[in-house]
């Protein structure tokens, strides 16, 4: 017999106005339908009913894990420092960690991610290559120091998270196991009812090679990603590439100077020298890891410093200001260009092909260049793809204009490699008898963010509506009010639970018929069963929340409509 809620005794407070700090439909809905409370910023508490759902999130993943044949673990969330210094990370992650140290000044910090732990664990209990493979995997709370939480759960500083990671002794073994976890996650977000999407993605921090998002389109997400309509090439912004064309210079003539004053910027150059911003070179100075680094992309595109991030880390990308120019003539502000640049590493877009022309800053105030090419007048020390990527741009397999989407990170799949292997010097006995390095993969999941975007993709004007897998209960009983409805409300629970269903029924007294409905559709379970005004005949209103559509039922009818959609 499943279980019967009864919304008398249920702690619940749903409210008709949204939150006066809520940006996003997850977190409007989330608190106004009583699924959590914010205890402080990016702290959430789950209430009854969210705690159904992150359950049932919960439950999906496991099962699927253990399909796989990954076996269940908990380490801690409160964990030594020395493990995050051996492998960098521990200033890698700079303030996104919570850092704390123990009553004798032993330093600590809370688990933000755990490979290398998992890795200690797999050292101290494997030392054959017969205990090979073997995927661990844990449901656990992550913390990180999040300088703008927002968005209610999606994005905060503890979150529910589950991490997975593969241990192998060859990398055909890392290529399967990441091909187990990729396709259990698709079976995983098709069982969840998330509209997501697979799409290439950079490792950044967490080092590796081959690396794939899972995204969950939605309007709330900070995530952008490109498609092409005419192929299957999708693709974070972040891992987006460029083909570049080499320019043909053998016309251009030698670099000309010519007087620019009071032109800083790209718009204030192209309008003097009435030419299009694409025909200048835009030069940014950035700091990484505190040396300054000039980054060239053509005049009408933007520098994506996430992006730049990405290809740099673990290095720190910051902005230059305007200290970093004291000492510096080699370095005009507002006229910087590649040519004559000393002692600074140059970093381009590659759509500043050898060969390309461009007009540029002449490292003079009040000057600029023009005929200034590629290869010829500068040389470019690395080519990283740094613009900002926009709708149109053409897509590197087939050179369709891409779309451009913003989506919700729910999943991140990574070949790790031997990276953590490396650094704790994890072997096996290999079945030569000589010590094997192992290779790792790591694989997340963002439970309680799953909540949060399936709340923004499913949700409609009157509030939740959750598919069933996820949803607190399969159906919700609401009794209009009166004595008999009430009394025959609580009887059909009761015989709906006895057949199985999970079972929500509103038998409150005293909030009028109108509230209860209100509240049906708010919190969004996904049918709808009302003892209204012909309860007396024994007949039921059967509404399905999604589509909307209604119709009478008797108390058997009912309960074998709902039984049969259950199977």
């Amino acid at each position: 017999m499943a279980q019967v809620q009864r919304m008398s005794r249920l702690m619940i407070k749903t409210l008709r106005d949204d939150p006066a700090d809520a940006e996003t439909l997850n977190h409007k809905l989330l608190v106004r339908a009583g699924y959590v409370r914010r205890t402080a910023a990016g702290i959430w508490s789950w209430l009854p009913l969210g705690k159904k759902v992150l359950e049932n999130v919960i439950r999906v993943v496991r099962e699927e894990m253990d399909a796989i044949g990954g076996q269940e673990v908990l380490l801690p969330a409160l964990l030594p420092k020395d493990p995050y210094e051996a492998s960098g990370r521990y200033d890698e992650y700079g303030d996104l960690l919570f850092r704390l140290q123990d009553r004798k000044g032993s330093d600590y910090l809370l688990g933000p991610t755990h490979e290398e732990i998992f890795t200690q664990v797999v050292k101290d209990m494997c030392s054959s290559y017969k205990d090979l493979p073997v995927i661990l995997y844990q449901i656990q709370t992550k913390y990180r120091d999040e300088a703008r939480p927002r968005a209610g759960v999606l994005r905060g500083r503890e979150f529910q998270m589950k991490d997975s990671y593969s241990f192998d002794t060859t990398d055909e073994g890392l290529v399967e196991a990441y091909q187990l976890h990729r396709a259990a996650y698709i079976r995983i977000f098709e069982r969840l009812g998330l509209d997501h999407r697979i799409v290439s993605a950079v490792s950044g921090a967490m080092g590796g090679s081959a690396s794939e998002e899972f995204l969950a389109p939605a309007p709330a997400g900070e995530d952008t990603f490109v498609d092409c309509p005419n192929c299957d090439y999708a693709a974070n912004t972040e891992a987006v590439t460029f083909n570049a064309t080499a320019g043909d210079a053998s016309g251009i003539g030698p670099v000309e100077e010519l007087d620019t004053p009071d032109t800083p910027t790209i718009e204030t150059l192209a309008a003097h020298l009435g030419v299009p911003a694409s025909a200048t070179l835009k030069n940014l100075l950035v700091k990484v890891d505190g040396e300054i680094v000039a980054v060239g992309v053509p005049g009408d595109r933007e520098v994506d410093l996430g992006k730049l991030g990405e290809h740099l880390a673990p290095a720190v990308v910051e902005l230059v200001t305007a200290e970093d120019f004291v000492g510096r003539p080699d370095l005009v502000r507002g006229y910087v260009g590649p040519q004559g640049l000393e002692k600074v590493r140059y970093i381009a877009d590659p759509r500043v092909a050898a060969g390309t022309a461009w007009i540029t800053g002449a490292n003079k105030d009040g000057k600029h260049a023009k005929n200034v090419v590629a290869g010829r007048d500068f040389e470019v020390d690395d080519y990283l793809d740094v613009v900002v990527v926009e709708a149109g741009d053409p897509c590197p397999k087939c050179g369709t204009g891409l779309q451009v989407d913003r989506a919700i990170e729910i999943g991140h799949i990574f070949q790790l490699g031997r990276k953590y292997a490396d650094i704790f010097a994890l072997d096996v006995l290999g079945q030569q008898g000589k010590p094997v390095r192992v290779t790792m993969g790591s694989y997340g999941i963002g439970v309680s963010r799953a909540v949060a975007a399936l709340a923004e993709q499913t949700a409609d004007d009157k509030g939740l509506c959750w598919p069933r897998e996820v949803a607190p209960a399969d159906v919700h009983v609401v009794a209009a009010g009166k004595a008999l409805q009430t009394e025959l409300a609580l009887d059909v629970s009761e015989k709906l639970g006895a057949a199985g269903l999970r079972v929500l029924v509103d038998d409150r007294a005293g909030v009028s018929p109108g509230v209860k409905f209100t509240d049906s559709e708010l919190i969004g379970v996904p049918k709808i069963l009302v003892a209204g005004r012909r309860s007396a005949e024994g007949v039921l209103e059967l509404k399905d929340r999604r589509t909307g559509e209604r119709e009478e039922l008797t108390v058997d009818e009912a309960i074998a409509r709902l039984t049969q959609q259950q199977d």
